[in-house]
């Protein structure tokens, strides 16, 4: 068996972090058996699907690297295969013609809430051997009914959560296809399983309910039947469902505050799924570890620190070259200098060891694309007549030194000496003339990239 995966989000807004994760499991997994991933696109629900969450849903699945091997199909352009397979059902006696009007069947619901049973169709227009049926309302579309199964079990044994089952009596004749002849979720993503041949079912346990209404529908088709696999939601921190209040949650949320893709993709991985102990490993890894086995029967809990932990063990990882790429868009947006400045990738190696985000990296970096303008405060508190002659060594010292970090920190600590004071009483201040700022990596190897120019020009501002 070639293993066939997908992965069918509804276009009515912004591709979730649940959703993400549900398309990096289905797409691991068929990776994992050298199977096919398909991307489908259900957009049958016209009022809340939009072009704009398609876009939303292709850029999350291209940013995240997740790459489809058929399609994206989109239901809307299926249209006649739903309908005919409607046809098969209507004329096998599957399927049957509803005339119940929506105020009828809400009448028909509180009857049934009033009386303690659980809401459902009463089969009015079900046709029973015998029974006879009444005459069609005039001038009324009808709606099509799949004749569920009135008796038995639905059973399957879910790829994460083990062995099911649902009694038939829970489940009433769902509609398949509306008074416009226009078909209904379940029954178009039973099709949709069917002709596209897929294997395996991975999707959010929000489908649970779903599933016996598809292997229904799917076994009145002839059709044979996936494996289902429903996964735990995601939590917040505060153990409720994820959501706004969390923070982000749109996967094109994360690529805007700073985050990589192949840092969302591990943490992705490791919500709800784990290989030992292990907590970082590539994309490349995780599709050759990955299994249903080890998939968790809990939900899982996002944590931002943990992602931004991951984030930034990526961005120390990553090429500087590419960080620059992403770097500079942000520092040009905010003004940055770059004539005369210190080359960005040598300053990108500097402080990406401490940054989580890309955001964060750019920040730290434009401390070199900018004229520093130190508080009068802190350069009165600072820059001291104790500290005076030794700055003005310093700057004399830097005429003639060797430009690289080791001589330069060598020097330092030479005026240190002559001067007895401690590095604090010297560093911070150099800090706050050449920066603007006291907080900074070490401060020799700052001064090497600012370069001997800008370095001299700066100190003489103030000695």
């Amino acid at each position: 068996m070639t293993v066939r995966t997908r992965f069918a989000p509804s276009p009515t807004g912004y591709l979730h972090v649940g959703g993400a994760r549900t398309a990096l499991f289905a797409w691991a997994y068929a990776r994992r058996f050298g199977g096919t991933f398909i991307l489908r696109i259900e957009d049958t629900d016209l009022e809340r699907s939009t072009p704009e969450a398609v876009r939303a849903i292709l850029d999350g699945m291209q940013w995240l690297g997740l790459t489809h091997d058929e399609g994206p199909f989109y239901q809307m352009q299926r249209m006649d295969r739903y309908r005919e397979a409607i046809g098969q059902l209507l004329t096998a006696g599957m399927a049957y013609y509803c005339y119940s009007s929506p105020t009828e069947v809400e009448a028909m619901r509180e009857r049934q809430r009033a009386a303690g049973e659980k809401p459902r169709y009463d089969g009015t227009w079900r046709p029973e051997s015998g029974k006879t049926l009444p005459p069609p309302p005039e001038g009324r579309k009808p709606v099509v009914r799949f004749r569920n199964p009135p008796d038995g079990d639905v059973t399957w044994n879910d790829l994460v959560k083990g062995p099911i089952t649902i009694s038939n009596r829970e489940l009433d004749d769902l509609v398949i296809a509306r008074p416009d002849g226009t078909p209904t979720y379940n029954f178009c993503v039973a099709v949709d399983d069917w002709d596209m041949r897929i294997t395996h079912v991975i999707r959010g346990d929000d489908h649970v309910n779903n599933t016996p209404r598809q292997i229904n529908i799917l076994q009145a088709l002839g059709a044979s039947l996936p494996e289902y696999g429903h996964l735990p939601m995601i939590l917040g921190t505060d153990g409720e469902k994820l959501s706004k209040r969390h923070g982000a949650v749109s996967v094109m949320d994360y690529p805007a505050q700073g985050y990589l893709p192949e840092a969302m993709l591990n943490y992705l991985a490791r919500l709800g799924w784990s290989h030992g102990d292990d907590e970082i490993f590539s994309v490349e890894q995780f599709c050759e570890w990955f299994d249903l086995d080890h998939l968790s029967k809990s939900p899982a809990q996002f944590n931002p620190e943990k992602l931004a932990w991951l984030n930034n063990h990526y961005i120390k990882q990553a090429d500087n070259a590419r960080l620059e790429r992403l770097v500079r868009p942000l520092l040009e947006k905010e003004g940055a200098q770059f004539a005369g400045a210190p080359d960005l990738q040598a300053v990108i190696a500097l402080m990406k060891e401490r940054a989580n985000t890309i955001n964060e990296l750019a920040a730290a970096a434009m401390l070199f694309y900018r004229e520093p303008a130190p508080e009068p405060a802190l350069l009165a508190q600072h820059v001291t007549d104790a500290a005076k002659p030794a700055l003005a060594q310093y700057a004399e010292r830097c005429r003639t030194v060797a430009w690289n970090r080791e001589a330069l920190s060598a020097m330092l600590k030479e005026v240190l000496a002559a001067h007895k004071l401690k590095m604090p009483q010297l560093a911070m201040p150099l800090r706050l003339i050449i920066t603007g700022q006291l907080q900074t990596p070490s401060i020799d190897a700052v001064i090497e990239l600012f370069g001997r120019e800008t370095v001299l020009a700066r100190l003489a501002k103030y000695i």
